[in-house]
């Protein structure tokens, strides 16, 4: 806080930092509560032969945001791994991604680093079926890829390490970077998992189609059934609240202590006038008693003998007011007469 009350720089860049860290937070929290109560909207069907009727009832013969879970069944063609066997799916992820250990210059210390250098996704036409082989009623899952938990299962993995020579290890602590090697996953959606989707429920052309929801709705593929779904997108809305909750608190408490300083910087220069008003009184009244006329008190005379000079500093208030006789005169705790702040030392004014 300045002298003159007005908060300072630090303060201020907290508050405004703090205050637009809370609104962004907020803002994400408010959008996770958003999925969490859509989901809990949705409508749950059974993936059953009454599942057409259902739809050609329905206004546009379209469920806007419905759940619906089955197990995955290929259209034609299946992808196999590349790397297991006996291993088919409608999904395939591959990923190779960079590990190495970058230095930082702030912390002196190697960090270690990932980053994707390659990924690849392939996918075929797919359904979900029912579980009950007896129900042939199926669903077609469309543009599985803009799901945004699309729920992989990692079938490989493996690390190739970099294989150095002396010369390029120099060269990796002189640049800053050191590779230790490439991670290598392959991710499948296969064939028999059970999905939960969550979008929109269509029917086209006598086919039943799970497609993207539209009014911004997020569309669902997971593995996990809806209750597990359901459960783990509210637990991220609580750590968004959390969050925000946290740094809330923190902008109120910085608000709240600036607020603090300056009431207490204007009591303060409350209680500083009426000491000097009480002083100025207690100075006329004494040159009354004295029947001193106060034109001919000098300006620099002392304020507690009004006939010597002003000699001596009172810091940290700074009032010069007395000679210096006058001031060890002050009774003990010593106090400037003006402001009535404690005097911590004394500096001697020397007039030229």
């Amino acid at each position: 806080m300045e002298s003159s009350g007005r908060p300072s720089t630090t303060q201020t860049l907290l508050l405004a930092t703090s205050s637009a860290v809370t609104a962004v937070l907020y803002s994400v929290y408010r959008q996770k509560a958003a999925t969490v109560n859509r989901l809990k909207e949705a409508k749950k069907i059974s993936l059953d032969q009454d599942l057409r009727i259902i739809l050609s009832e329905a206004p546009g013969k379209c469920v806007p945001y419905a759940v619906i879970e089955g197990v995955v069944r290929s259209v034609k063609e299946t992808l196999s791994s590349q790397f297991v066997d006996n291993c088919s799916g409608v999904i395939e992820r591959l990923t190779l991604r960079e590990k190495k250990m970058v230095w930082n210059r702030t912390t002196h210390l190697w960090n270690e680093n990932e980053k994707i250098i390659h990924q690849r996704t392939n996918t075929v036409p797919f359904n979900l079926c029912s579980h009950d082989d007896a129900v042939t009623m199926t669903v077609r899952v469309v543009r599985p890829l803009e799901a945004s938990e699309l729920d992989l299962q990692t079938t490989y993995e493996t690390f190739h390490p970099t294989v150095q020579s002396l010369g390029n290890v120099i060269g990796h602590f002189i640049s800053g970077e050191r590779p230790k090697g490439i991670r290598e996953t392959e991710e499948m959606l296969r064939l028999g998992e059970c999905v939960t989707g969550v979008g929109e429920l269509v029917l086209d052309n006598n086919v039943v189609k799970l497609q993207p929801p539209k009014q911004g709705l997020r569309y669902f593929l997971s593995r996990q059934d809806y209750a597990t779904l359901l459960g783990k997108q509210e637990s991220r809305a609580r750590l968004w609240r959390l969050l925000a909750g946290l740094f809330g608190l923190a902008t109120c408490t910085t608000l709240l202590y600036i607020m603090w300083r300056q009431w207490t910087l204007r009591r303060k220069r409350q209680q500083e006038r009426s000491a000097l008003e009480e002083f100025k009184e207690e100075q006329r009244q004494r040159m009354h008693k004295l029947q001193i006329d106060e034109a001919d008190v000098p300006a620099s005379a002392c304020s507690v003998c009004l006939s010597s000079q002003r000699t001596c500093v009172f810091l940290e208030c700074g009032h010069v007011c007395t000679c210096e006789p006058c001031y060890l005169a002050l009774p003990l705790p010593k106090k400037c007469p003006i402001c009535r702040a404690s005097i911590d030392r004394v500096v001697p004014l020397y007039n030229s």
